[in-house]
């Protein structure tokens, strides 16, 4: 039974619809755009259905574009991950990792982990993807990213994982401050000090507020930032106190103090339950987990 359309033509329909119109698709495919309209029209005609309202200035999908969007996009990945499966039976020593890191890891963990493995498999193009944990988690599970490290707890249990590292949240705050000195500090005189927080969806700000639903204790946000350097201003100054993982308070200016019942974070690298590893994304995978003991 012959199919009613091609990998090309769901390609053109795909883009139009994540662009929203036809002169933006051509520009992204470098065709004609009579090209892509008949592409489209072509489509329509041998579903028999309506997939796009044409507005003036902009398309939007009918409710059966809708349907095939799903189907359509889920058949060219896998396509795509069939034919760099194919050329890397031919031993091509080529591909793509993309990598979701949380901004602290980014920043403090991985910088040599991923100039190590580039220097390893020069041929190999790495995607580096930054965002809270808990969005890394959901950009794997639908496919966006093919591997990203994830706080280790159930909500991250429906994807593969491999354990990283182990590392202790600590309290940050300016050398001037009383806490300083301390070699401990309780929650409650945490929360009694303005905070400078990572907005939702970071694992750190999502440890205060699980510490804050622990304890019954309201947390005093003086500031939200997702800006480490900016963080870590505002601490400086004195004008609110923050949580990092242990290494990224490495400024002679701050100090790092332990909570009286000191916090653990485990994180793991992870990748979509059942996916199929290509050759590139295993042999990172590898890497990593090879130097792991190194983080």
């Amino acid at each position: 039974m012959a199919l009613p359309f091609d990998l090309r033509a769901l390609r053109v329909f795909v883009t139009v619809a994540d662009r929203a119109g036809f002169s933006a698709a051509a520009r992204e495919l470098h065709v004609a755009q009579s090209a892509v309209s008949q592409t489209i029209a072509n489509l329509e005609r041998q579903l028999e259905l309506t997939l796009l309202h044409r507005h003036e200035r902009r398309i939007a999908l009918t409710p059966e574009g809708e349907a095939l969007y799903t189907h359509a996009s889920e058949l060219l990945e896998r396509a795509q991950a069939a034919h760099l499966a194919m050329q890397e039976l031919h031993g091509l020593v080529k591909g793509e990792v993309r990598i979701g890191i949380p901004s602290m890891l980014g920043s403090y963990y991985f910088p040599p982990l991923l100039m190590g493995f580039k220097a390893r498999h020069p041929g190999i193009r790495l995607t580096v993807v930054e965002a809270g944990a808990r969005r890394l988690q959901s950009m794997i599970a639908g496919g966006e990213l093919d591997l990203g490290v994830v706080i280790d707890d159930e909500q991250s249990g429906h994807l593969e994982r491999r354990r990283l590292i182990r590392e202790e949240m600590v309290i940050c705050v300016p050398c001037s401050h009383s806490f300083a000195g301390r070699r401990s500090v309780s929650a409650s005189e945490f929360f009694q000090e303005p905070l400078v927080l990572f907005q939702d969806g970071y694992f750190h700000r999502e440890f205060v507020d699980a510490l804050s639903r622990q304890t019954g204790l309201v947390a005093n946000i003086a500031f939200q930032s997702n800006l480490i350097p900016l963080t870590k201003a505002i601490v400086r100054q004195g004008f609110g106190i923050t949580t990092f993982l242990r290494r990224v308070v490495d400024e002679p200016e701050l100090a790092a103090v332990s909570f009286d019942s000191p916090a653990w974070l485990d994180l793991s690298l992870a990748w979509a339950r059942g996916a199929y590893l290509s050759r590139a994304e295993q042999a990172f995978v590898d890497f990593v987990l090879s130097r792991r003991e190194a983080l």
